[in-house]
């Protein structure tokens, strides 16, 4: 140990002498008087970093049982280990529950004295030590943490990207346009929000949406840009997008938005009363996801124009939906579009088709040609 410090509080100057007298061949010992406990703390307060403190118990101004409750109630002045000094045993006992390290009967044998003081400098020493490791510890493992918050952030965003990018393939196959899928997600991430979904899902919803078509990218051209009705074997070849949608975006569960995704491209025909497609899902066997972007979905594909359709009124929308209510729609969730058709409305407004701006297949070779 490099050296020690030591603060003696004691009224008597002869007490505080004896302590000096007893550390004067210690080399490295520095010793602080204080004639008081007010004195002590007032010394504290301008330099704490003290190895041991010898306080002596009836001193006026502030005795010792008042400097030790500061002391004991303070953050950095409760690790000095504190030697209570005192000739009375009743006295000593109070001390040490009120928190004191030990206690030193007087009159003060001074091999004693140095002992104890030195054992307890060595145990300061070593909480010191092992308070600045732990220290050093906490700001690696802070630092470590804001790299994986960071790491964790960035793998996020690359995911949103990757379904974003995935959502405009499938535009870029069929008649629907970009806004289509900006407002479906909105819409699927609105309805999830008033049906009471935790924030973290309602943002899954909003990212993981736009891949509810993905697999229309696996469909013939033939059947997916006819104008006109499908064959009984064009539309099971057209419903195939689901399963096609759910191969495509199968993965190990590593990756939420896109598992989110496989699940709402897979389920998003089902239908509440088994008649959907692909597996003729019935309530409960349909995940809540792909209940909501099913509603959402189709309350665009109604209310917008395409070009191959007007759109419908948002009356007659209104009354679509509420057509398919028990038997396409799960109840409550069309029940909450309905109630807050309002807060659909703003989303449509927010987000207008722009038919000279459509990316669909057709529209490329247009301007290619």
């Amino acid at each position: 140990m490099a050296s020690i410090k030591i603060l003696a509080v004691d009224d008597q100057e002869f007490n505080l002498d004896v302590i000096e007298l007893a550390f004067m061949e210690s080399e490295g010992v520095t010793i602080t008087r204080a004639v008081n406990g007010r004195e002590a703390l007032d010394e504290l307060e301008k330099d704490s970093d003290y190895h041991v403190i010898l306080l002596d118990l009836a001193m006026p101004v502030m005795n010792g049982f008042e400097t030790l409750q500061n002391l004991k109630s303070h953050p950095i002045w409760s690790q000095i280990p504190t030697i209570v000094v005192t000739a009375n045993s009743e006295e000593k006992h109070r001390a040490l529950r009120e928190g004191a390290s030990d206690f030193l009967s007087k009159p003060i044998d001074v091999e004693e004295l140095k002992l104890r003081t030195f054992n307890y400098a060595k145990i300061k020493e070593y909480q010191d030590s092992l308070s600045d490791i732990n220290q050093l510890l906490e700001d690696k493992v802070s630092i470590r943490t804001l790299e994986l918050q960071e790491a964790l952030t960035l793998a996020k965003k690359t995911e949103y990207e990757i379904s974003a990018r995935l959502g405009k393939a499938s535009e870029y196959r069929d008649m629907e346009t970009g806004m289509h899928i900006k407002r479906m997600s909105h819409y699927s991430a609105k309805l999830a929000e008033l049906a009471g979904l935790s924030p973290e899902e309602v943002e899954l919803i909003l990212y993981a949406s736009p891949l509810h078509d993905i697999g229309k990218v696996g469909i013939p051209d033939r059947i997916l840009l006819k104008p006109g009705r499908f064959t009984p074997e064009e539309f099971e070849i057209m419903k195939l997008h689901t399963t096609l949608g759910g191969k495509m975006l199968e993965s190990e569960g590593h990756y939420p938005v896109i598992e989110a995704g496989r699940i709402i491209a897979l389920q998003h025909h089902e239908k509440i009363d088994g008649t959907g497609y692909p597996l003729g899902l019935k309530r409960e066997e349909i995940h809540m996801h792909a209940l909501i972007v099913s509603i959402a979905d189709v309350f665009d594909a109604l209310s917008s124009e395409r070009v191959y359709k007007k759109s419908f009124t948002i009356e007659q929308t209104i009354e679509i939906l509420r057509e398919g209510r028990g038997t396409h729609f799960e109840e409550r969730l069309i029940d909450l579009l309905i109630d807050n058709v309002d807060q659909f409305l703003k989303i449509k407004g927010e987000f207008p088709d722009d038919h000279e701006d459509t990316p669909s297949i057709i529209n490329l070779i247009d301007q290619l040609q």
